[in-house]
């Protein structure tokens, strides 16, 4: 399966731009969510092929949001990319431990994020 939805969720209105920008130019379709209940929102509008999730937001965090959808039946089967400034082994453990398929940190690297969504795909 080729990857072409994302949806990406972080609450940095910079971050969302650059992220929507650079995946953009790829050729993929990006739709953007500041928190988890806008994640959840959006899900429900349209169901993406993969969703980039920052750790650190107000509310609920991207580790409990992660956890929510991926034992959500309704979307378990899309795969998420942590992406977030928390650079520890502990975080990067702990995100695929909630059920993050890969992680990578901020400041994102196009190349590596596009190599990790081609993975995925």
């Amino acid at each position: 399966m080729t990857i072409k939805k994302i949806l990406v969720v972080d609450d940095s209105k910079t971050e969302l731009m650059y992220l929507t920008d650079l995946l953009g130019k790829k050729g993929f379709s990006v739709k953007t969510a500041e928190n988890a209940e806008d994640a959840f929102r959006r899900l429900a509008e349209e169901k993406p092929e993969l969703i980039l999730m920052d750790v650190v937001m107000p509310g609920q965090n991207g580790f409990q949001l992660t956890r929510a959808i991926s034992r959500d039946p309704l979307f378990s089967d899309i795969p998420i990319i942590m992406c977030t400034s928390k650079n520890q082994e502990t975080d990067r453990v702990w995100g695929m431990r909630q059920g993050a398929r890969d992680y990578i940190t901020k400041p994102v690297n196009g190349e590596e994020l596009i190599t990790k969504i081609n993975a995925l795909g």
